[in-house]
């Protein structure tokens, strides 16, 4: 019997490799395909103000754009699904932390009112330098942003704090939603491998999370969830370290077409009302 469970083991590791490293990634292949141009006669489509009243046409265009944008952040994620087993460190590059994270929150901030949403930073450092790869902790972010905003009730807040002590560097993006039931908090990174565990709308595919923890392990960091009925916080802490050599590799996006990377990435949490022509732009 333990032979025939340890055997068990080995071959649901095997599976969940091929679902990570070659269904997924196919699965994305196949619907990138299919959406060549539609990002470029939506945005053709959707208005520059949303306009008033149900039923109007420029209304339809960006409820069609929010949709978009939600495939296409489906996409990315399945194409990025490898990287949850990859078990290599990530290259990084020396970035100045405050600053890239005061931009991002900059650009995120009028898109996560139309949620009803108030996004705030807390930062008391006025800079500071470490290893990254930015390009992965941005959609790290946006991950949980996301989540953040799609679980917190309209009038509700999210709240983003930068700090550095102990030797590691602290990003913490913390909610007043309704929190995980827990329940579900234990299979919040391993429930995309159970079809009996597919998590229901609005969750998703349930591979966020995950991809989340991967990025954070790549960094040598970690990913650390506390929740309960007053809402959710998720603390990435990486080590507070600088590189001396950069060599980047950028993470392979489904679409290089010009679309908005924060609607990209927030797209699930949106309204349509965000998905209007200037905000596109």
């Amino acid at each position: 019997m333990v032979k025939r469970k340890g055997a068990m083991a080995v071959e649901h590791q095997e599976d969940s490799q091929i679902l990570l490293e070659q269904i997924m990634p196919q699965i994305a292949a196949q619907l990138r395909g299919a959406m060549g141009n539609i990002h470029t006669a939506l945005t053709r489509l959707v208005p520059e103000e949303m306009p008033e009243g149900e039923g109007s046409t420029g209304q339809s265009a960006a409820i069609l754009c929010q949709s978009y944008y939600r495939l296409l952040r489906l996409v990315n994620n399945l194409s990025a699904a490898p990287l949850i087993s990859q078990t290599e460190p990530l290259e990084t590059k020396n970035v100045e932390l405050v600053a890239w994270l005061t931009e991002l929150m900059h650009c995120a901030q009028p898109l996560v009112a139309h949620a009803g949403v108030r996004l705030t930073l807390r930062c008391s450092l006025t800079a500071h330098v470490a290893a990254i790869h930015p390009s992965y902790l941005e959609r790290l972010l946006w991950n949980l942003l996301s989540n953040a905003v799609k679980y917190t009730p309209s009038g509700g807040e999210v709240t983003v704090t930068l700090r550095a002590a102990a030797g590691q560097v602290l990003l913490t993006v913390a909610d007043s939603g309704v929190g995980i039931p827990p329940e579900q908090q234990a299979h919040l990174f391993d429930g995309y491998l159970e079809k009996l565990r597919m998590p229901p709308p609005p969750q998703g595919l349930g591979l966020g999370l995950p991809l989340c923890q991967a990025i954070a392990r790549g960094h040598g960091g970690r990913l650390l969830l506390q929740s309960g009925p007053e809402g959710t916080t998720v603390t990435v802490s990486l080590p507070d370290r600088r590189c001396t050599k950069t060599v980047l590799r950028e993470p392979p996006f489904a679409y290089g077409g010009g679309f908005h990377p924060v609607l990209l990435g927030l797209a699930d949490a949106l309204p349509y009302t965000a998905f209007t022509r200037k905000n596109l732009d």
